[in-house]
């Protein structure tokens, strides 16, 4: 994820994309997970039958280090790559956050409760539709604001 903040400026101009194309492409993707993810299949998030996961899970699978969180990562870089130390420090904060979280789940799960956890996954079901659309959104207006 650091590989892709600090390098995001020369990802674009070397793919010769727009920020837009990355913040419309980076919703759709966010918006499709979200989706799965609030109605729910039989394979999961990832559609596959238990016991069907691949070994080797590719660099943009992981939860953690989607493409949507790369694509924003990219477009924080591009958009101020003055602030590169304030997205580095919010970056590692997610990261540290996000493990805690994962490795102090029993504790959480004994605090919340299951209605409480279930509570919250809604929650963050909803939160990331949200973003999602207004990732998608902002690379619409930005585009069509470069029409004009």
């Amino acid at each position: 994820m650091l590989l892709f903040l600090f390098s995001g400026d020369v990802i674009l101009n070397f793919l010769n994309l727009r920020s837009e194309s990355v913040s419309i492409a980076g919703g759709i993707i966010l918006f499709l997970i979200a989706i799965r993810m609030i109605f729910p299949q039989a394979g999961g998030v990832v559609g596959l039958a238990a016991g069907e996961e691949p070994f080797i899970v590719p660099m943009v699978i992981p939860l953690m280090a989607g493409p949507s969180v790369l694509a924003a990562l990219v477009l924080l870089a591009h958009t101020d790559s003055n602030r590169m130390l304030d997205w580095s420090i919010a970056l590692i904060s997610a990261w540290a956050l996000s493990a805690a979280i994962l490795l102090f789940y029993k504790v959480l799960t004994k605090i919340l409760g299951e209605k409480g956890l279930t509570a919250m996954e809604r929650l963050m079901r909803m939160v990331l539709v949200m973003i999602a659309v207004q990732m998608f959104l902002d690379g619409v207006g930005s585009y069509l604001g470069r029409l004009n």
